[in-house]
């Protein structure tokens, strides 16, 4: 579990330096990070694409957080 959200934390810090002027803050975006690990894990498994050890695990967060401050950012709109 704390495995999962240190994973999330750095996928966010990523995803909001990728995604610069959508993001929502260092807070905002390690919490967009941890949710996005799940979104990720989903979009992974409906593409049937493995992704193991630390560093699959960190880009699969770090795709399901940009995919989160993608929709979150359009919604805004």
């Amino acid at each position: 579990m704390l495995w999962m959200i240190l994973i999330g934390a750095v996928a966010g810090w990523l995803a909001g330096q990728i995604m610069k002027g959508k993001g929502f803050g260092i807070l905002g975006n390690i919490l967009v990070g941890i949710v996005g690990s799940l979104v990720g894990g989903f979009v992974f498994r409906m593409a049937q694409i493995q992704a193991t050890g630390g560093i699959g695990e960190l880009i699969t967060a770090t795709v399901g957080a940009l995919i989160l401050l993608f929709v979150i950012d359009r919604a805004k709109r």
